[in-house]
């Protein structure tokens, strides 16, 4: 048995490929549907029941992370999965430190990778990763996953946030160069670069190089920044058309993680005098700055 916390497209998605190898709890705010055609059973439950649990997923996105970790009951003998990706706006903490301050953050790892809460509810093969400072954390949840969700686990726990975070925000600047109809050129430059980019505001924070190569940075990255089956891509479509960012995220209805991420991000590149333009681009054009403007300004950039 095993728990998922939060009930939204992706929780709902994952409680779903988990069932297809053991009973699933959901806990969710609101009332689910949860009579899907897998191979066990998936029980809406309290926080409380869920918490219950020593294997534990949780996908809250991180701007209310901090509200719900105050609220669960504790287990001394559980073990988290977190399928957040975010940086919080307000403090600049990675989600294993905002974790941290309410868990034992030994027991704590990562979801990461490309993987489209859609196509998991409809079966199509992806691969996924998951890291935790202790692989065997990391392993505990790595054999649950059906055959359809190829699993590897790594131990760069920080790197795999990182990624996971700055992809959103490299999406919304994919979104932008396709909405401005810039090429296929100027995409694949955009992405190279914005790689280099999370690759290097990792390293301050002692990430691996291998893991922005791998199914967390470029997997995700390439995946996310060039579907509209990805919020953030639909948010740089819409200001790229010259829609007001609210009126673009009401129609989402869901949280594209990437508008407070870029935020996050940009505060602490100027903290750490880290080198980010396209953030730093995407901030301005999110606060308000014409897209094409903002897209010339970064070809101008020294690097």
């Amino acid at each position: 048995m095993i728990s998922v916390c939060g009930g939204g497209a992706w929780g709902s998605a994952l409680a779903f490929a988990l069932a297809h190898k053991q009973e699933v709890q959901i806990f969710s705010r609101r009332k689910l549907d949860v009579a899907w055609d897998t191979p066990f059973a998936i029980r809406q439950v309290d926080l409380e029941e869920a918490c219950t649990q020593n294997l534990v997923v949780i996908a809250i996105s991180v701007a209310y992370l901090r509200d719900f970790l105050a609220t669960i009951p504790r287990n001394p003998n559980a073990r988290y999965l977190f399928a957040s990706k975010g940086i919080e706006e307000e403090s600049g903490a990675f989600v294993h430190e905002i974790a941290g301050e309410f868990l034992d953050s030994s027991k704590i790892c990562a979801l990461s990778g490309p993987s489209f809460a859609k196509e998991v509810r409809q079966c199509l093969p992806c691969a996924i990763a998951i890291h935790a400072r202790d692989p065997l954390i990391a392993q505990s949840f790595s054999t649950l996953f059906p055959a359809f969700m190829k699993t590897y686990v790594g131990d760069d726990l920080v790197g795999a946030e990182i990624a996971g975070a700055y992809k959103n925000v490299i999406a919304i600047a994919g979104g932008i160069s396709d909405g401005l109809m810039l090429g296929n050129n100027a995409k694949a430059a955009l992405l190279a670069r914005g790689l280099v980019e999370m690759e290097r505001f990792g390293q301050v924070f002692g990430a691996k190089t291998e893991t922005f190569l791998g199914l967390s940075g470029s997997g995700d990255l390439f995946l996310t920044a060039g579907s509209t089956l990805s919020r953030n891509y639909r948010v740089g479509l819409g200001l790229a058309r010259g829609r007001a960012l609210q009126s673009v995220l009401e129609e989402i209805g869901e949280v594209a993680e990437g508008v407070r991420t870029a935020r996050a991000i940009h505060t602490i590149a100027m903290r750490k005098n880290i080198y980010t333009p396209i953030v730093n681009e995407v901030v301005q054009i999110l606060d308000g700055k014409a897209c094409k403007e903002g897209i010339l300004a970064l070809m101008a950039q020294r690097d």
